[in-house]
């Protein structure tokens, strides 16, 4: 037995893993006491569990609307939820330990850097100090934002438990919202201040901690790290290609943007282009999107946001290395080289595998759900990617999946915020160094 519980937490990617699941299993338990919903009765353990996995795994996705069906209790443990599993559990410890004076030793630090996806443990309790610092301002900026809005719509407290709600919500790109009936933000679709605001709040919260770090530390250093530049110019040509592809095909579709003004479909093609880098909410009914807008939708949620953030999918970082890989092979140059720099082959590879890896658990989970599932195609590889890219949005299916349906939703959202990378190296052996090499061979490719 002991040697079985060495096993387990010998290794950082198993420990992740492992505080994750505990986590999520505190949640169901929490979720699933009468005080937890509004009507005061037990919540069946799956849908709990359902609940406990999105939240944790800040994806969005809800088998029961979260501002009719919990009570305050209830939505304020799925905020907890969102927070704990945004920062990381880890991160959340560190804090704790760092308030108690506690030195932090060297096998948490690992941890940490497998948390924080960071390339070494130097500096790694300076990050977590920064990721707290941040998360706390940014969160308290856009709840006091979201207030003012709000003031006008509702009483004082209630505007400013929406506020703090959603703020905390859209940073960790969680896609929770208590509107009520599934509304998200769809009554909101025409205001700038809800609009501007949650989708700041949604790019800071998707571009990454050590991004943020350089963003403000710029004044002093005037200059920005390679990761930083490829991830903000990432991030920007997504969503601006993102919004021009979503204005060009809803632009007459009278079910979504074809109605609204100029200047509002401008805002709705913009907001539903940053929403799905993982955030998971909308502004317009996503059911009633026209199928290329859809499709485009998954693409933008594979990709998700970037490393060290509060998003998922496969992220901008490796999409850029896979780029730079292609456009590298038709120019006939050996290296991959963004910003005059060279990415190391190692890189390359472990973008290469990423991807494999994400789109074989997509195309498994797809499969099964096609099998289980009685649904239009498209609305399953939807709903898959949405739960593998932790993104939150839908297009109706979550409320109508049966148990092996949201079994299979709840271990990819589970899979999606740990990286499939993550849970391999916590399965699979230590490799050991190997002492020989094969001789070379030559294949045809294309």
């Amino acid at each position: 037995m002991w040697k079985s519980i060495r096993w387990l937490t010998k290794s950082p990617p198993r420990i992740l893993v492992l505080g994750f699941a505990a986590i999520i299993l505190i949640g169901t338990y929490l979720l699933m006491l009468p005080i937890s919903a509004a009507s005061g009765q037990s919540t069946p353990f799956i849908d709990a569990l359902f609940t406990a996995t999105s939240a944790t795994c800040v994806t969005g996705l809800v088998v029961v609307d979260t501002g009719t069906y919990y009570s305050v209790f209830g939505q304020w443990i799925v905020l907890a939820l969102i927070q704990i599993g945004g920062l990381g559990f880890m991160t959340m410890g560190t804090l704790f330990a760092l308030f108690l004076k506690r030195r932090i030793s060297l096998s948490e630090r690992l941890v940490l850097q497998e948390a924080l996806n960071q390339s070494s443990i130097e500096g790694i309790v300076r990050l977590v100090r920064k990721v707290v610092i941040y998360t706390f301002a940014i969160e308290a900026f856009g709840a006091a934002a979201f207030t003012l809005r709000f003031l006008s719509d509702m009483s004082a407290g209630q505007a400013l438990y929406f506020g703090i709600f959603h703020s905390v919500s859209f940073f960790n790109n969680a896609g929770f919202d208590i509107m009520g009936d599934f509304r998200s933000l769809t009554e909101y679709v025409g205001d700038p201040a809800v609009n501007l605001t949650a989708m700041l709040m949604i790019v800071l919260g998707g571009i990454g901690f050590v991004v943020l770090a350089d963003l403000a530390e710029y004044r002093l250093n005037r200059r920005l790290s390679l990761h930083s530049k490829v991830v903000l110019v990432m991030t920007a040509s997504l969503i601006t290609v993102g919004t021009l592809v979503l204005f060009f095909f809803e632009y007459t579709n009278a079910r979504t943007m074809g109605p609204l003004p100029f200047g509002e479909k401008l805002l709705a093609a913009l907001f539903q282009s940053v929403s799905p880098r993982t955030a998971g909410v909308n502004s317009v009914d996503i059911a009633s999107l026209r199928q290329a807008s859809q499709f485009f939708i998954i693409l933008l949620m594979f990709i998700g946001a970037s490393p060290g953030s509060t998003g998922g999918g496969i992220k901008t970082t490796t999409f850029a290395a896979l780029i730079g890989a292609v456009i590298s092979m038709i120019r006939g140059k050996e290296d991959v080289v963004m910003f005059r720099y060279r990415l190391n082959k190692e890189r390359v590879y472990k973008a290469l595998t990423v991807t494999l890896f994400a789109l074989a658990l997509v195309t498994i989970a797809t499969m099964i759900l096609a099998t289980t599932e009685d649904h239009h195609f498209l609305m399953i590889l939807f709903e898959v990617t949405s739960a593998f890219g932790t993104v939150g949005l839908t297009m109706g299916l979550t409320t109508q999946l049966t148990l092996a349906g949201k079994i299979v939703i709840i271990l990819m959202m589970f899979l999606g915020r740990l990286g499939p990378l993550t849970l391999s190296y916590a399965i699979a052996p230590k490799p050991g160094k190997p002492l020989y090499r094969y001789a070379e061979g030559k294949i045809i490719i294309g």
